[in-house]
């Protein structure tokens, strides 16, 4: 597969989703004085290139009641039963993220929860997985650091 090659019109085009993913490709359009059609075919083949894979909805996780976040280091009894693990943790929605890592952990994860006894049965369930040998859990006291614009804006500006 050829490299996808992004001029200048792309990257505004590509900075202004990454501030506000739901701005019309009108208003887009009106800004760098092209046709909202060429913006519609532009975002059209950064999709097909897959430099774009869809647009994200970001949640207030505090004002729905889902105030607690911890992080799950889990150690299995064989690393050969990682993907059986996977499989099951995908299936706890409250895990919002996992990943197999190296080091102290064979995989650790990330759970959102609305208390602490809400956490904790999130872990149990965690707990009760085949494979897993022992888990170690952090308490996050605040998340202070959750911006993904900054790195976006950032791989586009060192790609010009």
């Amino acid at each position: 597969m050829a490299k996808f090659k992004l001029d200048e019109i792309d990257h505004q085009i590509l900075n202004m989703l990454i501030d506000n993913t739901r701005i019309p490709f009108t208003d887009i359009a009106k800004k760098l004085l092209i046709s909202a059609g060429t913006v519609h075919v532009r975002v059209k083949k950064m999709e097909d290139a897959k430099i774009i894979k869809g647009s994200s909805l970001t949640l207030d996780y505090q004002k729905l009641g889902y105030t607690f976040i911890a992080y799950v280091g889990i150690f299995l009894q064989n690393t050969s039963q990682t993907k059986f693990v996977l499989e099951r943790i995908r299936k706890i929605s409250h895990v919002t993220v996992a990943h197999i890592t190296t080091g102290k952990f064979n995989i650790f994860c990330k759970i959102r929860a609305k208390s602490t006894t809400h956490a904790k049965e999130i872990i149990f369930k965690i707990d009760d997985i085949d494979g897993i040998y022992r888990t170690e859990t952090m308490i996050s006291l605040e998340e202070s650091i959750n911006d993904k614009k900054r790195l976006m804006h950032t791989i586009f500006n060192e790609l010009q």
